[in-house]
């Protein structure tokens, strides 16, 4: 998070895996409301996640590699230069995985058994509670969560004041073939 100095200037880069399979939860304590939840995040249980985040090392690495660092790279503070192993690199990542304020997906929409709130951000068999926020994601976006937060929050204001629904939409995603080389000075 940027907290811990270091003499002189420099930048840094932080990085994440995106969609991590290791899941955590919220466990209500008590039912003292003043009682915080147990919130167990459960980084890194996934075999999946470790190695999506030694890749995101390496890849940073790699970047920062590039010419075009020249004139305002000096040496690599942190992992450092000589962590350098998977086993070194996931040992680092265990040191110093964070949230970066972004949890989500611990009270899902949706209407299975599972969700939490209905399609409508309504807290099922309760009335008149919303839950409107990156809690109710279904599944964790593809990057940082305040532009699909704002899109939920604008979503549910529009329910909340019986807006018309917007007809659905069929956008076709697609993912270059040759995402992972194409752009690389050192075709893998």
């Amino acid at each position: 998070d940027g907290r811990s100095a270091f003499a002189g200037h420099g930048f840094q880069v932080h990085v994440g895996h995106n969609k991590p399979k290791s899941r955590g939860s919220v466990t209500i304590q008590s039912a003292d409301p003043s009682v915080a939840p147990k919130i167990l995040f459960n980084y890194l249980q996934h075999q999946d996640d470790i190695e999506g985040f030694r890749a995101c090392v390496r890849l940073t690495r790699e970047i920062i590699e590039q010419s075009a660092f020249d004139e305002y790279r000096d040496d690599e503070i942190q992992p450092g230069k000589e962590i350098q192993t998977d086993e070194q690199i996931d040992a680092f990542v265990r040191q110093s995985v964070e949230s970066a304020y972004h949890p989500s997906c611990s009270c899902k929409m949706g209407e299975d058994d599972m969700a939490v709130v209905n399609s409508h951000t309504q807290v099922r068999g309760l009335k008149g509670l919303r839950v409107v926020d990156s809690s109710i994601f279904p599944t964790i976006p593809n990057g940082n969560l305040n532009a699909p937060t704002i899109m939920v929050a604008e979503k549910a204001a529009d329910l909340i004041l019986g807006k018309s629904i917007l007809p659905q939409s069929k956008v076709e995603v697609v993912i270059a073939n040759d995402w992972q080389s194409e752009q690389r000075i050192s075709k893998i």
